[in-house]
């Protein structure tokens, strides 16, 4: 692959050492039933370069950064993000980041939400689609952190996590093949049934994965909305408006079948381009650029989803990219 950087990857995940320690500390090595893989700032660059990639968008991914303690979970997100911004830092044209939120600590999560985005110049916040004590995004005890997130016009980033109830399934799938897309789908289908999205229309959420089965699943839901009055009252718009509004990343998802699920939802301007890297390995990355080059899009729509709808979408980092360019 040889192309000229020029891709931005909104999925694309960092394991700082602070986080790899803490997550051994836990005795977790694994992550949806994949081992954790090797990650450092070298590693990410090397991928990218190798598949037209000028800007990664960082994130944490499951279980996130909360293992049971408030104080602990605040310490280790606080940590985290602030390792972020200094890569950032070092490599602005190269990096941004999403930072990571200890839910379901709500105080926890809403100050390092606010400082991530007003003082370390995050690009958005990632959230995990399902919390350790069984919540799900969109749920109302999570109002505080949405308000805020909704005053500043923030950019959420829905990642997958292993549901509570993971271990009492008894299907011996890996969790990230199979239950990782229901999860995502449960929070988005969420967020659009207790009227979050309505109530919060400035957030801006991206669902990983091409938003797992939410295509697929999409009319039925909006059943829904025929026999329940009071969904017709705090969800005025009906459940596909709402999930229309959200944006959907490419990662792992980028074949016929996918998208033809997904075209039939949103238009290419809602479709990002993410790897998933390190937790697809490099080849993945190779497997979604070509998926995408035989794609029903036009070459302006594919352009746009491998790179403008991302600069649309996070105008912190489009100001740092062009800021970069000017200095260089």
């Amino acid at each position: 692959m040889t192309d000229t950087p020029f891709r931005i990857d909104v999925h694309h995940h960092q394991i700082p050492d602070v986080y790899r320690d803490a997550l051994t500390h836990q005795s977790i090595g694994s992550a949806g039933g994949r081992d954790l893989p090797l990650w450092s700032p070298s590693l990410s660059l090397g991928v990218m370069d190798t598949y037209g990639i000028a800007t990664s968008v960082l994130s944490i991914s499951t279980p996130g950064t909360h293992f049971g303690d408030d104080v602990a979970a605040r310490d280790l997100a606080r940590r985290c993000n602030e390792a972020s911004a200094e890569l950032v830092a070092a490599h602005p044209s190269r990096f941004g980041f999403f930072a990571t939120a200890p839910l379901p600590d709500l105080a926890g999560a809403t100050a390092e939400a606010i400082y991530a985005l007003d003082d370390l110049g995050a690009d958005g916040v990632v959230l995990l689609s399902s919390q350790s004590d069984g919540s799900y995004l969109g749920d109302p005890k999570y109002d505080e952190l949405m308000a805020e997130l909704n005053s500043r016009s923030a950019v959420v980033f829905i990642h997958p996590a292993e549901p509570v109830f993971a271990p009492d399934i008894q299907v011996d799938i890996p969790i990230f093949a199979m239950e990782f897309t229901f999860d995502t789908t449960r929070a988005a289908f969420n967020l659009a049934y207790t009227g979050a999205a309505e109530k919060y229309p400035n957030i801006r959420f991206i669902l990983s994965h091409a938003g797992g089965t939410v295509p697929y699943l999409v009319a039925r839901f909006d059943l829904l909305w025929f026999t329940d009055d009071d969904l017709a009252a705090r969800a005025p718009r009906g459940g596909s408006a709402y999930l229309r509004d959200m944006y959907y990343d490419t990662a792992l998802s980028a074949n016929p079948h996918a998208f033809s699920a997904l075209r039939e939802l949103v238009g290419a301007d809602h479709v990002v381009f993410g790897s998933d890297y390190p937790f697809a390995p490099d080849v993945v990355t190779g497997l979604t650029v070509d998926g995408l080059a035989r794609a029903p899009f036009t070459d302006s729509e594919r352009h746009a989803v491998e790179r403008d709808n991302a600069l649309s979408l996070l105008p912190t980092l489009a100001r740092r990219l062009a800021t970069s360019s000017s200095e260089a």
